[in-house]
């Protein structure tokens, strides 16, 4: 059951969230929608496990801490949406909705996750470890070159994955899109993740008037809904 595999949660390590995200594998079925952005996740996790493991970052405790707090947002939004999508954020609903719905995709489902999480998740989550760890998000280099080179590792998941999925990361983006070409496809994850640095940025720099940081938070959770919206259409051939 997918209760079971978030009882653990939130959790407070890479390990953790790795073991998390293994059990809500473990647990659904092929049919739902969520095990496939789930899929995706897991396996940029293991990826970022290994790095931090490493020399891959300048700062490895700012990486850490930022992957636990951001897996503890999808995980907090699927807990909040596993009995009724509608008490999720704006962001998750339209995947939490649309989970079960037949001729969609597995990449679709994995994208409509991304753009939940990237878009609205993951500038909240950049400006929750700078406030832990200290810094500024306009201003601390190293730790953005340490952010912006997570681009690298979904460029290899996207070879990884390419099974689960059939046509693939890049490939399911262009039956989607129907123009964009390998690299337009992937400069578009970028892009999403560039933008989420600059929403952070504006969140830091809107700390003091909490109504303002709050209404674009808002703003920003309802736009990233619409998108998730029309990544969710139903298509005439499924690559399930």
């Amino acid at each position: 059951m997918l209760n079971d595999a978030l009882r653990a949660t939130p959790v407070s390590s890479i390990d953790s969230v790795l073991s998390v995200m293994t059990a809500i594998d473990a647990a659904l079925p092929d049919t739902d929608g969520l095990k496939w952005f789930n899929r995706l996740y897991l396996q940029v996790t293991r990826s970022v496990r290994q790095a931090v493991g490493g020399t891959a970052f300048r700062d490895a405790r700012f990486m850490t801490e930022l992957d636990v707090v951001f897996a503890n947002q999808y995980f907090a939004a699927v807990v909040a949406g596993e009995n009724d999508p509608d008490r999720a954020p704006s962001a998750w609903r339209p995947l939490l909705r649309a989970r079960l719905t037949p001729r969609i995709a597995r990449l679709q489902f994995a994208l409509a996750g991304m753009n939940a999480h990237i878009n609205r998740d993951l500038p909240l989550g950049i400006v929750q470890v700078f406030e832990a760890l200290g810094g500024d998000p306009t201003t601390d280099v190293p730790r953005r070159q340490d952010f912006d080179s997570i681009n690298e590792l979904l460029d290899r998941v996207e070879g990884e994955v390419k099974s689960d999925f059939s046509i693939g990361l890049i490939g399911a983006v262009d039956e989607l899109a129907g123009r964009a070409d390998d690299v337009a496809a992937m400069f578009k994850v970028r892009e999403a993740r560039a933008a989420a640095w600059t929403n952070a940025q504006v969140l830091w720099t809107l700390r003091r008037t909490p109504h303002l940081r709050d209404a674009f938070f808002d703003r920003l959770d309802g736009l990233t809904a619409v998108a998730g919206k029309g990544l969710l259409v139903p298509v005439s051939v499924d690559s399930v």
